[in-house]
């Protein structure tokens, strides 16, 4: 009997799948760019259900992957292809423990989806500001685990700034409980800061306290044509100044990205016709019924328009107007798949020097010749920017975009560490960025986090070959 057997005898066969079809739905990841094997999805009910799991597989150093949504770009949770790691799905566990709406606090399973807490919010008058193009099946567990940011960063932060606590079983199977919603807690080490951005490697998040919000009493949305790349954050600087700090979105969408989408999607509306190579999504709201936004936003955008920051804009006037800016936002990664897929930099600088980056960034692109395309876009407002490079029209994508990545992308990521950048803004480091970090990341981080990871699981049997180098962990006997 293999190790992995061992461990799948001596739990309840209500919670193991043997589906081939059902397990191959989380063997590959999002992008469909690693492909691994697995004998097993274990799905537990509980916590206690998870910690038997955990205590098993530590107990006979089998390997344990912890999958979500599977809506992440980094192959953080697929399986290597051994065939002896086992898959564990948290989706049974999907429960809104408790709401504590004086608090302005929640308590959820891991395996909640991210846009029912939402709901679950909204019911209460109330609101969840971490907002994702996945909502409808990304799990809050997958969310955490990866410190996913969103389109409201700039004013609430990344997951990490809205976690208040977290319920975790460590690799020993002991449970570490840290769910009281206190916003001041000073008693020793902030563990759960720890497990978030680890994507499973120290431990498996089964609960969480999140910060709640009051929701938007007004909210104006608005569509910008921009003048010139140097002009991006300036003009939020002013957004942040006319409307008393309230902007919630901050996204840059190029001209090219935008001509990407419509030539493969041409039912969709361009929101503007004056012509443009930057454009901005621009979002603001206020929980306030008596200060109402619309005349800051109207100040903001004749002030743009007087001094030729802005060059055209619209502002939405119903929620499906709203709702058609957003859906332009969300679909611009389509729009790069269906023109051949692109070679993706989801990188992070200093807001100061976003206008910089994608200056000479554009430039290395441009130099490279060969009639490459960019696609630039992204949540500019905290600094985040997706730089990615498509292959000619007509050119064989998969070949020229390996010379891309071969030729193109360590120039970017050269940039990005002179401007000391990071490598990894949202997506965290799976085993995608693992070479990234070796040549990027910081040794003595690395071998903090290394040591890290051996006090938690010496064994390595936690998402081996996730985040930090090491073992693979198909088997460690």
């Amino acid at each position: 009997m293999t190790p992995y057997e061992q461990v799948l005898a001596e739990l309840p066969a209500e919670i193991v799948v043997n589906d081939k079809d059902i397990i191959n739905g989380y063997t590959t990841d999002f992008r469909k760019k690693y492909t691994g094997e697995s004998p097993a999805l274990l799905r537990p009910r509980s916590t206690e259900e998870v910690a038997s799991i955990v205590k098993l597989c530590n107990l006979h150093s089998v390997a344990l992957v912890p999958v979500g949504g599977n809506t992440g770009y980094c192959g953080g949770a697929t399986p290597d292809e051994s065939g002896q790691q086992l898959l564990i799905s948290l989706q049974r566990m999907n429960k809104i423990r408790e709401m504590d709406a004086d608090n302005l606090s929640i308590t959820v399973d891991a395996g909640c989806i991210l846009s029912e807490i939402h709901e679950a919010a909204e019911q209460e008058n109330l609101m969840f500001p971490l907002s994702l193009g996945s909502q409808q099946s990304c799990q809050i567990g997958g969310n955490i685990s990866t410190n996913a940011g969103g389109v409201s960063a700039v004013r609430y932060g990344i997951t990490r700034d809205l976690v208040l606590g977290l319920e975790v079983v460590l690799p020993d199977g002991q449970v570490l409980s840290n769910l009281s919603p206190l916003r001041k807690d000073n008693r020793g080490y902030a563990l759960h800061q720890l497990l978030i951005g680890a994507e499973g490697s120290l431990g498996i998040v089964t609960g969480a306290s999140l910060r709640l919000f009051l929701p938007a009493a007004s909210r104006v949305t608005a569509f910008l044509a921009i003048n010139e790349i140097s002009d991006l954050m300036p003009l939020l600087a002013k957004a942040q100044r006319y409307t008393g700090e309230a902007v919630t979105s901050f996204e840059y969408i190029s001209g090219a990205s935008l001509d990407l989408l419509f030539a493969s999607k041409p039912e969709l509306r361009r929101p503007i016709q004056t012509p443009s190579e930057h454009f901005v999504l621009i979002e603001a709201a206020s929980s306030s019924p008596v200060l109402g936004l619309d005349q800051a936003i109207e100040a903001f955008f004749e002030d743009g328009m007087s001094g030729e920051t802005i060059v055209d804009g619209v502002i939405a006037t119903s929620e499906q107007q709203r709702q058609d800016f957003w859906n332009l936002r969300e679909h611009i990664p389509e729009g790069e798949v269906l023109n051949g897929g692109s070679v993706k930099h989801d990188v992070s600088v200093r807001i100061s020097d976003m206008a910089r980056f994608i200056e000479l960034g554009s430039d290395l692109v441009h130099r490279y010749g060969q009639g490459a395309r960019l696609s630039v876009y992204g949540h500019v407002g905290d600094g985040n920017v997706h730089f990615n490079v498509l292959a000619p029209e007509g050119a064989e994508s998969p070949a020229y975009l390996d010379e891309v990545s071969a030729k193109v992308s360590p120039c970017i990521y050269d940039l990005v560490a002179k401007l000391d950048g990071s490598f990894s803004a949202e997506y965290g480091l799976g085993q995608d960025k693992l070479p990234l970090d070796q040549i990027y990341g910081d040794p003595i981080k690395r071998q903090f986090m290394n040591a890290l990871k051996n006090a938690f699981d010496p064994l390595r049997v936690m998402n081996p070959g996730k985040v930090v180098s090491g073992h693979t962990g198909t088997h460690l006997k």
